[in-house]
């Protein structure tokens, strides 16, 4: 890696009461900041006011005049600023929140030519059917999205004490932030030299 290190934006999508979501990002913060090539920050979406009713006009096209409720001012600074996202999402219904959709939908350039990788958890599937549509959906915005991801079956019996009772965990964590750190390093230096033709 560069001796500079990259602004890494961790997601926590689920908005739910009760949700488990801060625990995942807590360990998964751990893990980013010891792998030493991430200026880590944890944003909640729990923390922001996202609404479900977007402007008529989209937010590619509208840019810097795109009238996004004030509430949200520091999430929008927090997603432009980032380098690379790193979204825990449980899933619901075979899929991903609607806080997490909506807060990709207010946004366009935000995501555009950044890489995105993804820790999942929830019962029998871990949440991989919710990446399978975050997949889809942040690719339309020209995002890069990781192949290797962590998925937690069962979260609540797989955890103890803040932590993943999976032995393996933390190296499967490493070789997702190699990937993002190499995504992130080649991405960020592309923009850099080229501004990306979206």
């Amino acid at each position: 890696m560069d001796n500079d290190t990259h602004k890494l934006v961790i997601l926590v999508g689920s908005v739910r009461e009760g949700r488990f979501g801060p625990v995942v990002a807590e360990w998964v913060a751990e893990q980013a900041n010891a792998h030493g090539a991430f200026d880590v920050e944890v944003v909640d979406l729990a923390a922001y006011d996202i609404p479900l009713a977007l402007p008529a006009e989209s937010p590619k096209y509208a840019g810097e005049a795109y009238p996004r409720p004030s509430g949200m001012a520091a999430l929008t600074d927090a997603l432009t600023a980032a380098d690379a996202f790193l979204v825990i999402t449980p899933e619901y219904n075979h899929s991903y929140p609607a806080s997490l959709k909506a807060a990709i939908d207010w946004h366009f350039t935000q995501w555009t030519a950044k890489p995105v990788a993804f820790v999942t958890y929830g019962g029998a599937a871990g949440g991989r059917h919710a990446v399978l549509h975050l997949e889809n959906v942040l690719t339309e915005l020209h995002a890069v999205t990781i192949r290797d991801g962590l998925a937690f079956p069962n979260y609540f019996t797989a955890w103890q004490d803040g932590s993943p009772l999976d032995p393996g965990a933390e190296g499967y964590a490493k070789t997702l932030l190699d990937q993002l750190a190499w995504w992130t390093r080649t991405l960020r230096n592309g923009r850099e030299a080229v501004p990306y033709p979206a």
